[in-house]
């Protein structure tokens, strides 16, 4: 029987620096580009959120072509508030070890638990180098985060992969000393 690696407290510390960059977003940021061309700050800030409920629910037992990875804007409750109210509900649902080896219906196939954690791990990390650099305010992300996240990309969206229909684009070139950040970034086919 093969054990699958549980990357949760990856997940949790990958959500911690995410609530760190929220809490750095302001109003006049919102309408901000980001390196994610279809969406501009707000939107992504969105989708952040919406997929950690997907995840959440992924936990919960459902099935991800049941929940779109979206939410509206928050109202009052503001983005912040909104992310931890969706970290909340993530942790809970994904607290029993039992749902590593558990078949989960991720976006990408059914797959055992322990994967889907490592599929999100790389989402969150790669859509905070989005959201730092769409800020540009200097905002140091974590290198053992990123590293995480690269090898999980590296291992799931081989650069064959890329074809139509598969939300990444191709491998981008990076520098040999590249950091990090830079490279799970061009591996994720962002314009580096």
């Amino acid at each position: 029987m093969s054990t699958v690696q549980d990357a949760r407290p990856q997940y949790l510390a990958a959500l911690g620096q995410l609530e760190k960059l929220f809490a750095d977003v302001t109003p006049a940021d919102l309408d901000r580009p980001t390196p994610c061309e279809e969406f501009t700050l707000r939107r992504l800030l969105n989708h952040v959120i919406g997929g950690v409920h997907r995840f959440a629910y992924l936990g919960e037992g459902g099935r991800a072509e049941d929940v779109v990875a979206a939410i509206e804007d928050p109202s009052d409750e503001g983005w912040p508030a909104a992310l931890a109210r969706a970290a909340a509900r993530a942790t809970a649902a994904w607290a029993d070890d039992a749902k590593l080896g558990r078949p989960t219906f991720a976006p990408w196939g059914e797959v055992p638990g322990g994967m889907v954690v490592g599929g999100y791990v790389m989402e969150t990390v790669t859509h905070s180098w989005d959201i730092a650099t769409a800020l540009g305010n200097g905002f140091v992300l974590d290198d053992a985060l990123a590293h995480t996240a690269l090898a999980v990309a590296e291992l799931v969206l081989p650069p064959a992969s890329r074809v139509e229909g598969v939300p990444f684009a191709a491998v981008r070139p990076v520098a040999e000393d590249a950091d990090v950040h830079t490279r799970l970034a061009a591996w994720m086919g962002r314009e580096v």
